[in-house]
């Protein structure tokens, strides 16, 4: 059986940063994708790494953005606005492509980027932001929260609702093929972008 052709940015550092940015982008609006669900970093007060799963609203190659949604209640605003970083991971199988995110992060609650992001979120989602008590909160038994109906009382959530935007300042980058992994590296400053081939 022929092995599939190697992909374009197989050996190609470029044509490797553009695929991250074409695969980030994609994320969400591809639901079955593994970027549109990646797994959120963060390290608690006490010092303890914190992962967990966010739904990726957008990514923007020309800012080095990337924007999810959170409940400012939740410990992740928390620990977000107290060391303002942030990592994200995605892994997708199909493709054999894991990409890593590292960068700073700040909460959006009160301003055009939050109210943005609140305009375009669907019904669904909403109801999230106005569940009773806060995130993580110790309750007596399963359903002993309550969440808004409709109407009126879904924009109570909106008080909640926070836009975290990570501005991208390290991306990591591994593609898995028996003939040969690829894996490549790139920091940011001021003057931008500078990447490398790493061993994988």
């Amino acid at each position: 059986m022929t092995p599939a052709p190697l992909p374009p940015f197989y050996d190609d550092l470029d044509a490797s940063f553009l695929e991250v940015w074409r695969l980030l982008e994609e994320g969400p609006a591809l639901r079955r994708n593994a970027f549109h669900m990646p797994a959120l970093a963060t390290v608690d007060a006490d010092g303890r790494p914190q992962v967990r799963t966010v739904v990726l609203r957008a990514a923007d190659p020309a800012t080095g953005t990337l924007r999810f949604h959170c409940d400012r209640r939740s410990a992740k605003a928390a620990e977000i606005d107290a060391s303002g970083r942030a990592a994200l991971h995605g892994y997708d199988t199909a493709s054999k492509i894991q990409i890593r995110v590292a960068g700073t992060a700040r909460l959006h609650t009160d301003d055009a980027v939050a109210d943005a992001a609140w305009d375009g979120s669907r019904v669904m989602s909403r109801t999230c932001y106005g569940i009773s008590p806060a995130p993580g909160t110790a309750i007596p038994t399963g359903e002993g929260y309550t969440q808004p109906e409709d109407g009126a009382e879904m924009d109570l959530g909106r008080a909640h609702f926070c836009a975290v935007v990570v501005t991208a300042t390290r991306l990591d980058f591994l593609f898995l093929d028996r003939r040969g992994h690829r894996r490549a590296g790139w920091t940011r400053d001021a003057a931008g972008w500078t990447g490398t081939w790493l061993a994988p």
